[in-house]
């Protein structure tokens, strides 16, 4: 899960980037604008690291609805954010499954190794 998770995470962190880049031909203060993608691009790289703690994934669901509600700002946001949520939604379900795949493989190799770890 934490390698699916992080890759969205990552690509988040360049979209809000571009969007914060585009938002700048609009009437908002540049402090406001950058300090508000800053705060968004700096949790979207502090949640890749934190991706092991159970508070992670809300955090991530709390960046993903700031993602689409920036879109009152760059319309296409409402776009991208939708898309991010819809990623992010499929690393955490697809990622839990597969890591769930992994422990019954090493599961299933440590008892045809008799217990032993696989290697050795």
């Amino acid at each position: 899960m934490r390698m699916l998770c992080s890759s969205t995470l990552i690509g988040e962190f360049f979209i809000i980037g571009f969007a914060a880049l585009v938002a700048m031909k609009g009437d908002i203060s540049l402090a406001l604008l950058w300090s508000v993608s800053g705060v968004g691009m700096l949790l979207s790289l502090l949640l890749c690291g934190m991706l092991s703690r159970p508070a992670a994934v809300p955090v991530g669901w709390v960046l993903q609805i700031g993602l689409v509600l920036s879109g009152f700002v760059v319309p296409m946001m409402f776009f991208l954010g939708a898309v991010f949520a819809g990623l992010w939604w499929a690393s955490i379900h697809y990622g839990r499954r597969i890591d769930e795949a992994k422990a019954r493989w090493a599961a299933l190799a440590a008892a045809e190794n008799g217990g032993a770890p696989s290697g050795a």
